[in-house]
């Protein structure tokens, strides 16, 4: 009988982390083997599996990741671009799975997680839905069948979300540009607002709503002459995200280094 893969989980005192606590404890194949939180965070100490509401699970939560990545064969990380770009550096070192779903990520912050990439399997994804997989891959399909339509994109989010637009939307921009083979950082456009004048052909709207306990809600638009395509997903419970985590997680075991996104995960493109 095989081990259960060891995950460290990353901001395991947040929302996110709980959920990953408790649905790793669920699945079969995996265990939490460590539980890592912030320098002076009150959750510092506690057991991580109390903490989720699942009674103890004899892993404590610590500020120092070092002896959890060394034990570990997978981190999973939603925390924050600064943490998980130094997490992803120590993952590379300890040559383990790293699945980041943190967002907000800048050029030079993703150009380090490429580095990282070259010597650990890391699986990044601005949403590790199933069902976003698969709008990403319609979205680019569509993008490239239909080049003359105009491509907006609009996301909802709760009023605690931090960054916009969320890191969904730019992932189906950046399908919408690689169907239609241009660079999403330069055909992008935020947040119109004022005397903008015309709409410039080939550019990729962006539309970012913030309110109540908004999950996740996209919706792609595809509009033409005289008719339109909506593209959409809801996203009604983040355990989807922790699910998609958890199995690419498992996918990446025995994978060669490289940075890998959900749709390598459920093979489709």
């Amino acid at each position: 009988m095989s081990e259960d893969i060891r995950i460290v989980v990353a901001g395991a005192a947040g929302r996110m982390g709980r959920n990953f606590v408790r649905l790793i404890g669920e699945t079969e194949g995996c265990a939490v083997s460590g539980a890592l939180e912030a320098k002076g965070n009150p959750a510092l100490g506690k057991d991580a599996g109390e903490l989720a509401g699942v009674g103890p699970i004899g892993v404590a939560i610590t500020d120092d990741p070092l002896p959890l990545l060394a034990k570990a064969q997978a981190l999973i990380d939603f925390t924050v671009p600064k943490v998980s770009v130094e997490l992803a550096g120590l993952a590379a070192q300890a040559r383990i799975v790293d699945v980041i779903g943190s967002t907000g990520f800048s050029e030079e912050d993703n150009a380090k997680i490429a580095a990282a990439a070259r010597h650990a399997v890391i699986i990044k994804s601005g949403n590790f839905s199933r069902g976003i997989a698969m709008l990403a891959a319609l979205v680019k399909k569509a993008a490239k069948e239909l080049p003359g339509f105009d491509v907006e994109i609009v996301e909802m989010h709760h009023n605690r979300k931090i960054d916009a637009p969320s890191g969904t939307a730019l992932m189906l921009g950046e399908a919408a540009a690689a169907g239609r083979d241009v660079s999403l950082a330069e055909q992008s456009v935020r947040g119109r607002d004022g005397h903008t004048g015309a709409r410039v052909p080939g550019t990729i709207g962006f539309a970012s709503l913030r309110g109540g306990t908004v999950v996740g809600d996209h919706q792609v638009i595809l509009a033409g002459p005289s008719e339109r395509l909506v593209l959409g997903h809801i996203a009604e419970d983040r355990a989807i995200f922790a699910h998609g985590a958890i199995s690419a997680a498992l996918w990446g075991q025995g994978k060669k280094p490289g940075l890998y996104n959900m749709a390598d995960v459920l093979g489709v493109s």
